[in-house]
């Protein structure tokens, strides 16, 4: 069975993975990458192109566009035009080069903190200011302050959004109607919208997660989104990712920015091993949401007699998002990774 191989243990020391150049006995917990082997079918496309033994540039073809529109549509119920799509060789490139393009210096961002701190980075290293939107945690949940939201998105100096859904680290599924509401107040107030949409298919078995583009007309219109299937698949490496534009205008933007920034053009592997992922790796993928479901089951029973330990309900992702603020008075909560073999 495939979910039995998630029990196998690879020693990736001395294999040059940055997540582990650590220290003797110490935990690599800072990088978010799985310790699973990728599906077989992703190692068969990249062994047959090494095979081929000619490594030229590559260009983007028509697979790829049809592999990622017959995932969206089947696996997430969104009816995307291959038109739409732009390769980027990374979720945050499009996020940085659309900050450059489609914003000033000087101007502010929104973003929905605790949130997967990069964010920060590529706003603040371009010269533009960090507007956390910080949501609200009551009760071991979280919720979006909405009051909040439209005053600091009616500040004449926002101009752009970056929505993280599923929301990284909390592991929250934002709901269809808490997407239209943030559409409408975007659109309402002139801001464009950055979906980083990377954690889509870790969801929980039974979950499903709704594109922010998918839930009205209108978010389509004042926004990008950014896909990819390094996190589901555990290829970060082969640096795959693209940015579907609905918008014409926007498009057309994105198009100069990502090519300006030289960052448009795949490598040998890229397009072989999503292609591989979303035409092959369905079965792999369903194996693995089970197996991190689990997982997360076993830690959350090992904690629940801690009284001062809260383990926030997850929907998504391959993290936990645990409150030890009791214990820890600089940070209220702490990551913990269950893409691992539970021993």
């Amino acid at each position: 069975m495939i979910k039995q191989q998630f029990d196998q243990v690879t020693d990736r020391k001395g294999s040059g993975s940055m997540k582990w150049s650590v220290e003797q006995n110490e935990l690599p917990m800072w990088v978010a990458d799985m310790d699973f082997r990728c599906c077989d079918a992703i190692i068969n496309a990249l062994r047959k192109r090494v095979e081929h033994g000619i490594f030229g540039y590559s260009d983007i073809d028509e697979e790829w566009e049809a592999s990622i529109c017959d995932w969206w549509h089947k696996r997430h119920n969104w009816m995307m035009k291959k038109e739409w799509l732009l390769f980027c060789n990374g979720v945050i490139p499009i996020i940085s080069s659309a900050i450059r393009r489609l914003t000033s210096c000087g101007d502010r961002i929104v973003t929905m903190t605790p949130v997967y701190h990069i964010f920060f980075h590529s706003i603040e290293h371009n010269g533009r200011f960090v507007c956390e939107n910080e949501l609200i945690y009551r009760n071991h949940q979280y919720e979006i302050d909405f009051e909040h939201l439209e005053k600091q998105l009616s500040d004449p100096r926002t101009t752009m959004m970056i929505l993280c859904n599923p929301h990284n680290p909390i592991g929250k599924i934002w709901q269809k109607e808490e997407l239209i509401k943030i559409g409408a107040l975007c659109a309402k107030y002139h801001v464009t919208v950055i979906s980083d949409e990377i954690h889509c298919d870790l969801v929980n078995p039974k979950c499903e997660y709704v594109p922010f583009a998918s839930a009205s007309e209108l978010n389509a219109e004042i926004s990008i989104t950014c896909v990819a299937p390094t996190k589901t698949f555990n290829i970060a490496g082969i640096h795959t990712a693209a940015a579907i534009v609905p918008n014409e205008s926007l498009r057309c933007q994105m198009r100069h920015a990502l090519n300006d920034d030289e960052v448009a053009e795949p490598n040998v592997f890229a397009l072989p091993a999503a292609i591989a992922a979303f035409r092959e790796g369905e079965p792999w993928l369903e194996a693995l949401r089970e197996y991190i479901t689990e997982n997360k089951q076993l830690v959350t029973e090992a904690l629940q007699d801690e009284e001062d330990i809260h383990v926030i309900e997850q929907q998504a992702t391959y993290l936990m998002w645990i409150d030890c603020s009791k214990y820890v008075q600089t940070v209220s909560s702490f990551v913990i990774f269950c893409a691992v073999k539970p021993v």
